[in-house]
């Protein structure tokens, strides 16, 4: 998970230092089931635009508070 370790989780976007606020969990369906979770941490300012930059890959996304961990990500509807 890209981000976590570090001292005050800082946010994922590159280049952005503030800190992160809500989790973007998302998954590859073409490689992974919905069981494997890929995390990206994103401030509130990246948030939408990092879990809009997987959507439009067709990845499924998922957004969360940082203390919320999901077991899977399912199929988009």
């Amino acid at each position: 998970m890209i981000g976590f370790g570090d001292p005050g989780m800082r946010c994922s976007a590159a280049g952005c230092t503030a800190d992160a606020t809500t989790r973007v969990n998302w998954r590859n369906p073409r490689i992974h089931g919905p069981e494997r979770v890929k995390v990206w941490l994103a401030c509130d300012a990246h948030r939408a635009r990092l879990a809009d930059y997987l959507a439009t890959r067709g990845f499924p996304v998922q957004t969360t508070a940082l203390d919320e961990e999901l077991d899977r990500v399912p199929d988009r509807a």
